[in-house]
């Protein structure tokens, strides 16, 4: 994971439909690129490009998937639960909940909780 991307990147991101439909798609269950490049019909390429940019702003999380034949691939998991905008001195300000990591542990949740308080 990368650090986070700031406000604009955000909403720029989100603006874009085929960005919409990987963190639609994945809400529900990870998926592989190629099962996202048939669900949204775009390129692989397209889907990948997304795939960067949702990862580097930490709203999509990549998770290992091992078939039965030992072959295993990376699938992709939305980590966006919820975006509210409000506006602050006619700038947007953005809130943005986000499940937890496949790999945080309890210590990791206990203080992002904390920390929530």
């Amino acid at each position: 994971m990368s650090e986070e991307c700031d406000e604009t990147e955000i909403l720029a991101l989100l603006d874009d439909e085929y960005a919409r439909a990987i963190l639609g798609e994945t809400s529900a269950q990870p998926m592989s690129a190629t099962e996202l490049s048939d669900r949204c019909d775009a390129s692989r390429s397209t889907i990948y490009r997304r795939i960067d940019r949702l990862t580097d702003c930490n709203l999509l999380e990549e998770r290992m998937r091992y078939d039965p034949d030992g072959h295993h691939r990376s699938v992709y998991a939305s980590r966006l639960e919820e975006v509210r905008v409000t506006f602050e001195e006619a700038e947007p300000v953005l809130a943005i909940e986000r499940t937890e990591t496949a790999d945080e542990d309890v210590a990791d949740r206990f203080t992002r909780m904390w920390e929530g308080l």
